[in-house]
């Protein structure tokens, strides 16, 4: 007579929160300590980002003040929104966004693909010791800084003594300014950076092309299927997620020129065009000492870059390709 029941709704919770308890005693715990080594291995990696990467966004507020070191970056006065209305009202300013554009939408363009295609290519050589010896020269050029490539292009294109202007006055009897014409010039900065990362971006794509079933080539083959017709129908769908990955990433990148290339490619006749906004944020920001139109700059540069990946992603999701 005196024994009672918990009521359902009770019973049916403690019953709930047991098993809960037990899931997360069972699996969550032992999964921690099963990955223990991989979360000290991630520590460094997370003190980096946190360090260098999130820690110097608090200066952001630079951009909205008039900097100077007496003051400091907290004792220095607010000026609002000036120096973005000073980036949008200056021509000089607008032109040097634009020619980041452009030189940053060839370099996609022109780019982008070749690593691709270096795969492919590498991936059909059947010989594994030719491929280690192509796939090492490629990789290589990677490695070199970019003052080293900048002194290799500078000579082999030097209007005085340069490689290629020798052959040139050989054949048409007089040299040629390439560094100093504005079309030649593009065409050896999109050449420079194609031989420099072209190999070591295709890394990604050859440990793509590994995880596609090679019995679908078999019966591809099988079935009389050419090679061209198992790269399109095969090799490019199997690595197409990862290619719009890339792309995403490289797409958030648009207004992110690399300093190095451009500042030992660029002089005084191409500034037309070879005047970027990295280089500019160095010469404004170090060598003039404005660090708040710098700071401006580099901010809307990476707010540009967040709208171009969220809207490559949502374009990619369309054809359920994207990122998140």
């Amino acid at each position: 007579m005196g024994h009672t029941t918990a009521p359902a709704p009770l019973a049916a919770a403690d019953q709930s929160k047991g098993k809960s308890n037990w899931l997360t005693r069972r699996y969550g715990k032992r999964v921690l300590r099963q990955n223990i080594p991989l979360y000290i291995m991630f520590l460094p990696i997370m003190a980096f980002f946190l360090i260098f990467k999130y820690y110097p966004m608090v200066d952001l507020v630079i951009a909205f003040k008039k900097y100077t070191f007496i003051k400091g970056v907290w004792g220095s006065p607010w000026v609002g929104l000036d120096m973005f209305r000073l980036i949008f009202q200056s021509d000089q300013i607008l032109d040097i966004v634009w020619n980041t554009l452009i030189l940053s939408g060839l370099n996609i363009i022109v780019g982008f693909p070749m690593p691709i295609i270096l795969a492919l290519l590498l991936n059909e050589v059947r010989k594994q010791s030719v491929k280690k010896i192509i796939q090492t020269f490629v990789f290589l050029p990677h490695f070199l800084n970019w003052v080293i490539v900048g002194g290799i292009i500078v000579t082999v294109f030097s209007q005085t003594n340069g490689v290629v202007n020798m052959l040139v006055e050989k054949v048409f009897g007089e040299t040629y300014p390439f560094l100093y014409k504005t079309g030649s010039w593009i065409g050896i900065y999109l050449g420079s950076s194609v031989w420099k990362e072209a190999g070591w971006g295709a890394i990604m794509y050859l440990a793509a092309l590994t995880s596609i079933d090679q019995s679908l080539y078999e019966a591809a083959s099988m079935d009389g299927a050419n090679k061209w017709q198992q790269i399109t129908r095969i090799t490019l769908p199997g690595i197409m997620p990862t290619i719009i990955i890339m792309l995403i990433l490289r797409i958030g990148r648009l207004m992110e020129l690399g300093f190095d290339q451009v500042y030992v490619l660029q002089n005084n006749t191409v500034s037309e065009i070879a005047e970027v906004i990295s280089t500019f944020m160095y010469k404004v920001g170090i060598q003039q000492a404005n660090f708040s139109l710098a700071t401006a700059m580099g901010l809307f540069e990476s707010l540009v870059g967040l709208v171009l990946v969220l809207s490559a992603n949502k374009l990619a999701r369309r054809f359920d390709q994207g990122m998140w």
